[in-house]
C-alpha cells in the first residue's frame, strides 16, 4: 500500500498489502471514542491514518494514565490478531481523525498465512511495549514539565501540525496529574514563548526549544520506532 498514510501498511509487502487490502475500509474516528476497554475482546483492529489514539490504564480511583500513544506509525488493537486476545489498556481516541480498520478475523487469518507480516505485527507490539515502559519510568522520574513537553512533541509528530486540539483536563488525564499542574506548566511554557494555548487548543510555537526541554524519554522511543519498525526519523 505505497499511498497509505499510514506508515506500518506503507511498509507491507505487496503479497501482504494485497492480502489485506480488501478487508480494510476508512473511517473517521471521533475524539475520546473508547475503541475497546482492557479486559474485554477487542472487536476490530485500527490502523490511523489521522487519528491518534492513547492506550490507557485505568485505576479503581477513577484515574486515567496514558501507557502509550499510537497515531500514523502503528496499529491498534493487532495483539488480538497474533494471540494475545484481551487488551492490558483502554483503548481511546486522542485526537479526530481517520482510520483505516478491518476485523480481527480477516488480519489473524492474513498474518497466519505470511511470515513477514506476522514478524511486522509482532515487532510493532514490542514497540508500543517498550514505549508504555519508558512512559512509566518517565513518570517515575522526570517533572511534569518535560513530561508534558515530551506528551506535545509525540503528538506533534503523529498530527503533522503544531497547532493540537486538546483540553487541558485532557492533557492532565493522560498525563496522570492534575488539571492544575498542566495549567501552571503550561503557563510557564507560554510566558517563555514555546508554546500558545487557549481552551481546547494548544500551538507549539517554538519547536527547538521544547525539543531541549522535553526528557530523555521523546527521542528513545522514536529510537525504538526507528529500530524495531524502520520508520524515518523525522
Amino acid at each position: 500500500m505505497p499511498n497509505s498514510n499510514n506508515l506500518l501498511l506503507a511498509s507491507l509487502s505487496e503479497s501482504d498489502a494485497a492480502a489485506l487490502q480488501p478487508h480494510l475500509k476508512s473511517i473517521y474516528l471521533e475524539h475520546e471514542k473508547i475503541l475497546f476497554e482492557a479486559g474485554e475482546e477487542v472487536a476490530a483492529i485500527y490502523f490511523p491514518t489521522g487519528a491518534i489514539i492513547s492506550l490507557v490504564v485505568g485505576l479503581s480511583s477513577g484515574e486515567t494514565i496514558e501507557a502509550a500513544m499510537v497515531g500514523k506509525d502503528g496499529v491498534v488493537g493487532a495483539s488480538a490478531a497474533i494471540g494475545g486476545s484481551i487488551p492490558s489498556n483502554r483503548g481511546i481516541v486522542q485526537l479526530a481523525g481517520t482510520a483505516m480498520t478491518c476485523n480481527v478475523d480477516a488480519l489473524k487469518s492474513a498474518a497466519l498465512q505470511s511470515r513477514t507480516l506476522s514478524s511486522t505485527l509482532v515487532r510493532h507490539e514490542q514497540t508500543v511495549y517498550a514505549q508504555a515502559s519508558q512512559s512509566a519510568a518517565c513518570m517515575a522520574a522526570h517533572h511534569v514539565e518535560a513530561r508534558l513537553c515530551r506528551w506535545l512533541l509525540r503528538a506533534r509528530d503523529l498530527a503533522d501540525t503544531d497547532t493540537l486540539e486538546f483540553t487541558q483536563e485532557f492533557l492532565a488525564e493522560m498525563l496522570g496529574v492534575k488539571r492544575t499542574s498542566v495549567t501552571m506548566h503550561a503557563r510557564t511554557l507560554q510566558q517563555a514563548g514555546l508554546i500558545k494555548y487557549s481552551r481546547g487548543k494548544i500551538q507549539i510555537i517554538d519547536v527547538e526549544a521544547v525539543q531541549e526541554t522535553v526528557c530523555e524519554c521523546y527521542g528513545t522511543v522514536k529510537s525504538y520506532y526507528q529500530t524495531l519498525l524502520g520508520h524515518p526519523r523525522r
